[in-house]
Formats: C-alpha cells, structure tokens, sequence
C-alpha cells in the first residue's frame, strides 16, 4: 500500500490578463498556492486553489504548519478519511475561505494522485457524464467596460460558438445597468445568453427593483444580488422575479448550499473548487443539486472546473476566464463555443514546471518529507 512521503509547496502571483472591476471591488492579483504530494510509488499529484489578493501568506502558513504534516505517512487514497480529518483539525477556524482554499489545495492534488495511478482523467473517475461542456465568457463584460466594447466582445464571442457572454452590473443608477444590458441584448439577439453578476454589491430592496427593470431582458441568471449570508434575502428576491437566482462562488460549506436549495433561494448553483474545499465535497453539491433539478454552472478556475462539469450530468457550463496560461504548456481546448474535457490521466493541467519554479515566492517554497 502507498504511504504519502513528501509534499512540495510553492505559491505564484500571477497578474490577471485584463484589468477586472465588479461592484464592491478589483481583482488585481491572484495568489495561487500550489501543492504537489509524491507517495512511497513514485506517483505524483498536484493541487492549486487561489484568492483574488488577499489571504495567500495565511493560506501558505495553515498548509505548511498545520495540514500538510498530517498528510505525511496517510494513505492516498483514504481521500473522503483525509479531508474530514483536515476539517476537524481545522474546526476551530472553519467555515471559511482561509482554511478551504488551504484543504482545496490538498484535496485536488489527492484527486489527481488517485485519477493518474488509475490512468484516467478526472472527469471519468468522478462521473464520466458527457465530454464537453458549452462556454460563457466573463472578460469582456467587467463593470468599468464601456457599453460598446461590451457588445463588441459579445458579438466576438457568439461568433466563436459561445452560448453565452456574463455582463457585471451595479453602476451607480439601475438606468445604467439597463442601458448596458440592452444594448448587447440588441446587438446578439434572443438567441445568445446575457448572464449578469452584481457581486454581492445589492440591498434586498435594490436588488428586486433592479430584478424588475431587467426582466424585460431575459436574463440567464443574476449572480450574488445580495451578501452570500443572507439567505432569506435571497428567497424574497427568488419569488419577487422570474428571472434565475445565481449563488455559490463565496459559499464555504455544503450545508450552506443545502440551506439556499431548501428554502429555494437559488435556481443556478456556481460552487467553487477552489472555496468550497475541494473535488470532494463539489461533487457532494453537484448531486445534492440535481436531487433539486438545479444546474451547476461553477464559477472561475475553468482549467479545473471542464473536468467537473463534464463529470456531472446537471453541469451546465463552464465559466471562460483563462488564468493559468503563463504557468502550463498544453490549454484548455475549445471546439465549436465548448471546453473539451482532457484525455489525459489526472486534473487534465499540463504544467510547465519551469514556469511554475522560476515564479514561485522563494519565502512560501518548502517542502515536508517523512
């Protein structure tokens, strides 16, 4: 039986590819933790998760200190065994985003151990529903984007077959927003998706006004109106409009999730990976989801989250903002508007570990043996 022997850790800055502003905030640096876990075989897999900024020395610090040394000597694949066992270490600052972006790290780099010994890519190993999931796009549409160049990007991306471009809103006067949304409602026409994202940024009250003046708009969903905590917020809105509630991406537990498809406060679940803890209790979600009929549209870290799309049959699409380009070889592949799920055993990542050393942090570089 295998027995995990060393686990390597670095972190990486990478400065996103365009400037990406949304209604409470920008997001002007990623942090991305890597972690990569050898076993007594020789077999080798790695994990990331990431912030928008903030939190990475802290995330580095709970790994290195805290959850890595108990990983030393375990048994691979005991996956389901080591991440209770990490959150129960961690009970005392659990749930949140710190300590679940530090177990995510863990968690995928375990998933992608078990998927390469058994020579198959994750999204066989967790499900195997279907091997390509349609794309939307979310680069073009940030909130300081002047309304031409949203419809530009819009039409740009409907005509390399995407379903679908995400539109930020919350400027200052609901009349803004609407100006915005129609005039790349009118330029796509009726057969495009305009998905839209007020990042938190609403009162329940602003939130159903603004709900009632885009309806006219058919909407694909609205993403986080209201602060992610405020669940009875959030059934108020869901029965003031027809258009879909959308939540997920600042939601750090599985029971937080099984609170908003209970009470119905959500239509559209976006778990994830990287904040809700890992592959491990994404997937939990994702079925829990459908038990609801709701569909899983995650959100960011599209080089991970093809392969769990694809796994589940209520995946729906995969968010298209590409982050990891300078740190791999081979690229998501896209086919006709669609993310294609990897061949290869494993996450599917093709890491360029030159890249990766030569921009790692040498203050959160170690690595933890036996």
């Amino acid at each position: 039986m295998a027995r995990i022997e060393k686990v390597e850790l670095r972190m990486v800055d990478l400065v996103p590819k365009v400037k990406r502003t949304d209604a409470i905030q920008s997001f002007v640096s990623q942090e991305t933790p890597i972690l990569t876990i050898t076993d007594s075989d020789g077999a080798v897999g790695t994990g990331y998760s990431y912030t928008i900024g903030t939190g990475g020395s802290s995330v580095m610090r709970l790994l290195s200190d805290h959850l890595v040394p108990r990983l030393i000597g375990r048994d691979p694949d005991m996956i389901e065994a080591i991440w209770h066992d990490l959150e129960f270490a961690t009970h005392a600052t659990t749930i949140g985003a710190i300590t679940a972006i530090a177990i995510a790290a863990i968690d995928t780099a375990l998933w992608d151990l078990r998927a390469k010994k058994q020579n198959l890519p994750l999204w066989k190993l967790a499900g195997g529903a279907k091997d390509r999931c349609p794309l939307y796009t979310t680069e073009g549409g940030w909130l300081h984007i002047e309304t031409q160049a949203l419809v530009d990007d819009a039409l740009a991306a409907k005509a390399r077959g995407f379903r679908g471009s995400k539109v930020k809103i919350g400027r200052p006067h609901g009349s803004e927003d609407l100006a915005r949304l129609s005039a790349v409602r009118k330029a796509v026409g009726d057969g495009y998706e305009i998905m839209t994202d007020a990042n938190q940024g609403f009162s329940i009250d602003e939130a159903i006004r603004r709900a009632a003046r885009l309806r006219e708009l058919d909407l694909a969903w609205i993403e986080e109106p209201l602060p992610a905590d405020d669940i009875d917020g959030h059934v108020r809105l869901s029965n003031s409009t027809p258009t879909p509630i959308a939540i997920g991406e600042s939601l750090y537990s599985i029971r937080h999730f099984r609170e908003y498809m209970q009470k119905g406060a959500c239509s559209i679940v976006q778990v994830d990976v990287g904040r809700i803890g890992g592959i491990t209790p994404w997937l939990k979600i994702a079925h829990a989801a459908e038990a609801f009929d709701i569909p899983v549209c995650p959100h960011f870290l599209m080089e991970l989250h093809v392969s769990l799309t694809c796994a589940v049959q209520n995946g729906r699409y995969v968010e298209y903002i590409p982050q990891l380009d300078q740190l791999t070889g081979k690229h998501m592949r896209i086919e006709d508007g669609q993310a294609l799920a990897p061949d290869e055993p494993g996450i599917g990542i093709d890491w360029d570990w030159d890249a990766v050393k030569a921009m790692s942090i040498a203050e959160f570089t170690t690595a933890i043996t036996k």
